[in-house]
């Protein structure tokens, strides 16, 4: 079958190959044949060393399809079902699972240690134990959440986890209060979900911060009553909240240096959200005095701080009502075959999102 390949950490090209078999299916697994997904910058962030990920791999973790094999003891899938593919599955009696947690669960990390694709040339891994950057993929059941049949295989990948990680950073993680001020930096497909769920939970004033034109423009669209480019950030806090900072920002990009300006344009008492997913040895570095002084709240959100299976059922729900805008998020759309223009867009910031058909 098809895949696109990245056989070194460090290239920034991914190989589309013929010879790629999925792996590993077996009792309490799945067989899906992917029908869509999404380019997430998480994967270019493992492409790249920023996120560990063993080399040679298959990209992709916001997936959609369809389930041709269901393994012996799988209970509540059948072959044929349409399935959105969730690369963080709740194992249900792990601590964090039993404290109700399940999105701090690590039982699907546990598999991205295992080859679940080989060649001729050897095994390949899929990025976070999936790899949807192919026709196939085998995963464990529980990484395989049902989707009534009026939604698009394009949307579902999106819930899969940009969209599941913004609108929950704002509605699971901040709970942002009716009439706040939130400023939201990094406006891709995730940053675009997340000032989405504020306007939900009804923000007075969102203000969206990124350097390109096209996304901040794309802002405005989906919910931000102002716009704004990293330099004009400090006027928009002056003219939003009279200098004092906004009640919440969302860290969407995931370096220190951006998550340092989000702490210094947070007011004091206010919240902070850090949502990028960055790299081990980026240290954000804050003072004991003004951690004391300012007591504002440092929000870490993991695939946006709550349940997902529940996340989902909200998105669709929310979706359905037209409450939120999820086909307006995908901005390109590639075959496989020209995967690679995919990681240009998303580079370049001309993508919100690309749908990847496969």
């Amino acid at each position: 079958m098809r895949a696109a390949v990245l056989h070194e950490i460090g290239q920034d090209k991914l190989e589309v190959l013929d010879d790629v078999e999925a792996v590993g299916f077996g009792p309490g697994k799945v067989r899906i044949r992917v029908r869509a997904t999404g380019l997430c910058h998480s994967d270019l962030s493992a492409m790249n060393g920023v996120l560990p990920q063993p080399a040679p791999f298959v990209p992709g973790h916001e997936g959609a399809g369809e389930i041709l094999e269901v393994g012996e003891g799988v209970r509540g899938l059948s072959v044929g079902d349409r399935v959105v593919v969730c690369w963080l599955p709740a194992c249900g009696a792990c601590p964090a699972c039993r404290r109700g947690q399940t999105e701090l669960c690590l039982a699907g990390f546990m598999n991205a240690g295992t080859p679940n694709y080989k060649r001729p040339g050897g095994d390949l891994f899929g990025f976070a134990g999936t790899g949807t950057f192919a026709e196939e993929v085998v995963v464990d059941a529980g990484c395989a959440v049902p989707i009534p049949d009026d939604v698009p295989f394009d949307i579902a990948a999106l819930i899969g986890c940009g969209v599941t990680t913004g609108l929950g950073a704002a509605l699971n993680t901040a709970d942002v209060e009716a009439g706040s001020s939130v400023a939201v930096i990094g406006c891709g497909g995730v940053g675009i979900s997340a000032i989405q769920g504020a306007r939900l939970r009804g923000a007075a004033e969102i203000v969206a911060v990124d350097p390109v034109p096209a996304r901040r423009e794309a802002a405005l669209k989906f919910g931000a009553g102002r716009a704004v480019s990293p330099d004009e950030l400090p006027d928009a806090k002056q003219q939003v909240t009279g200098g004092e900072g906004f009640d919440y920002v969302f860290e969407v990009v995931g370096r220190s240096a951006t998550a340092r300006t989000a702490y210094e344009n947070t007011r004091r008492g206010g919240t902070l959200v850090v949502v990028g997913a960055g790299a081990m040895d980026d240290f954000l570095q804050l003072n004991m005095f003004e951690l004391f002084f300012d007591e504002k709240r440092i929000l870490p959100s993991m695939y946006g701080g709550g349940d997902v299976l529940r996340s989902y059922e909200r998105t669709i729900a929310l979706w359905r009502a037209g409450r939120i805008d999820l086909a307006g998020l995908i901005t390109h759309r590639v075959p496989l075959t020209e995967i690679n223009e995919a990681l240009d867009q998303m580079r370049t910031g001309t993508a919100l999102r690309t749908c990847i058909e496969i």
